[in-house]
């Protein structure tokens, strides 16, 4: 009868155990999946293809960025894509280049949820003349909505102890 427990026990503690378990047989394709949006959500703006920049991005009022700047925080998505329409379809804007660096990924143990950080080189032209930024320090947040990873929120700042 013991031995009969022990096995009942041990099978039972064994089901639970794998309900539970995360399937890492795709954390490698999420990751890669999920790079490649972060790369977009900067990269489109060499090109203006805004439909890959949308398509990265939380479509709705949950979509949130904080800027180095108070002016520019952005609240919804709506937003954005007046910020987006008025600043980077400008006829005086161009992005020149990027690099993404020292990018670190982690997802959540559902696997529907990321969170990164990085350091970014982002710059740009306004007019002809040189804008952007060096070394910003960028955050965000994804989601894994209806079998796709958007970004629903960045944050963009600069270290007060930065030497440049």
């Amino acid at each position: 009868m013991k031995l009969f427990l022990l096995i009942v026990t041990t099978m039972w503690i064994l089901m639970i155990g794998c309900v539970h378990m995360k399937d890492f047989s795709n954390t490698e394709q999420e990751m890669r999946a999920i790079e490649k949006v972060i790369d977009n959500s900067i990269g489109w703006a060499l090109t203006k293809d805004k439909d890959l920049l949308f398509n990265s991005l939380a479509q709705d009022s949950s979509f949130f960025i904080y800027h180095p700047d108070n002016a520019s925080t952005i609240h919804g998505f709506e937003a954005f894509r007046n910020y987006t329409e008025n600043v980077f379809m400008n006829e005086a804007f161009r992005a020149t280049s990027y690099k993404i660096k020292d990018l670190k990924i982690n997802l959540s143990l559902d696997g529907m949820v990321a969170w990164f950080s990085a350091r970014l080189d982002d710059f740009g032209e306004w007019n002809g003349k040189p804008a952007g930024w060096k070394d910003v320090r960028w955050t965000g947040v994804l989601e894994k909505r209806k079998g796709y990873w958007v970004i629903v929120q960045m944050h963009f700042s600069f270290a007060s102890d930065s030497k440049d």
